[in-house]
This record gives structure tokens, sequence and C-alpha cells, in this order.
């Protein structure tokens, strides 16, 4: 039997709460372009998390969310847009051809984010990950031409997805609001005293910027 989209979004939030215990704040460079899958998300805001929790946090919740709703779409699409399944189904079929597929079955917390840092001017990379996937695209086949009909009635196709993926999104944001508190707790628990201790031993450090026993 298929599962209720209340479950869905009860059982994401939960293998959530089973991963902020495990979570840490990142030691390496912070990354210049914002996460458009997290900015400004109705997600995080109608889950409680607010722009000052670490971006690691907000994606392990967005992506995950993500997922419930992509299935919903999938699901919708697969039973009433033929022309738009059609296409899906070819794209994935491309996708699976590729010889190099970096961002397959990637953790929650990793999916969706770019696959190499940002660059340090004047140290530019030898290869990119992302630079190798577009190489492997580039050696498929391109699609077959649609006609003009096809390609109007693909849109329409599109727009109903589109309008039901936003009907979607607006009822998981419902369902979300009574997780609030849990995911407000477990910030606060397991979170807020990492980001504290950083904040304490950035502090000591700018106090103390030399070693006494240096001097």
């Amino acid at each position: 039997m298929e599962r209720s989209l209340e479950t869905q979004v009860n059982q994401a939030v939960q293998a959530w709460l089973r991963w902020v215990p495990r979570w840490q704040p990142a030691t390496h460079r912070g990354r210049i372009a914002p996460c458009r899958r997290c900015l400004g998300s109705p997600i995080l805001s109608a889950a409680g998390i607010g722009a000052d929790v670490p971006h690691g946090v907000q994606h392990g919740l967005s992506t995950r969310i993500k997922t419930v709703v992509d299935h919903a779409v999938n699901e919708y699409t697969s039973l009433n847009l033929p022309l738009l399944q059609s296409e899906l189904d070819q794209q994935s079929q491309r996708n699976r051809a590729r010889s190099y597929r970096p961002q397959d079955d990637l953790e929650p917390e990793f999916d969706g984010l770019p696959l190499d840092p940002d660059p340090v001017p004047g140290a530019p990379f030898l290869f990119t990950l992302a630079g190798m996937a577009n190489e492997a695209a580039t050696e498929l086949p391109p699609l077959p031409p649609l006609s003009e009909e096809a390609k109007e009635a693909l849109r329409r196709e599109v727009s109903l997805a589109d309008d039901y993926a936003n009907a979607v999104g607006r009822e998981v944001c419902n369902i979300l609001l009574s997780h609030r508190l849990a995911v407000q707790q477990a910030i606060a628990e397991y979170v807020e005293p990492q980001i504290e201790a950083m904040l304490a031993e950035l502090t000591e450090a700018l106090d103390s910027p030399f070693d006494a026993d240096t001097l």
C-alpha cells in the first residue's frame, strides 16, 4: 500500500532527527555561492529552521523533504502526463548510459551540492568532477527532435507538473508545522552547543593571539 504524504514527511523528519546528533561543523573553507535548494526555502521555514542555522543542517532536511515531493510528482506524472513521462524515461536511459555519474547514490546531506569546491584564484584545478561528468554527457547522442505540436503539448504537461508540485509543496509545509518543536529542540541540543564552542574558541584565539610561552 502506498504511504500517505503525511507518513512520508514524518519518516523524512525522523530520519533527519536521527542524523542531527552526528552532525559536526565543517572544517573546510565555506562556499561562496549560496545553495539554491536551501536559500529562502519555505520548507525550512515551515520546519522552524532559520537562516542562521548551519547550511549542512538545513540541507540534510530540505533534501529529504525534496525527495518526498519528487516522489509524489513522479507518481502523478506517470499516471497523468504521458508525454512528459516519455521524455523523463528517455533522459533516465541517457543518464544510465553515461560512463561517469558522480552524483548518483549520494547521502541526503550531500545530494544536490556542487561536486567541486570553489576554485582558488591563481590555483586552477587540473581536473574537476563536474567537468568529467559533463564530458561523459557529451558522449551520448542527442534526443530525437520534437514537432512544434509535441513541444506545445509537452509545455502544457510541464506546467501541470509544476502546478502539482506547488500544491504538494504547500501540503508538505502544512505537515511540517507539526514538527517545528522537535526540529528546534534537536538544533538546540545538538547544533547550537557546537556553534557556541566554536565561537568561544575563536574569541579566545582573538583575545590571546600569541602563546605566552613564545614571548
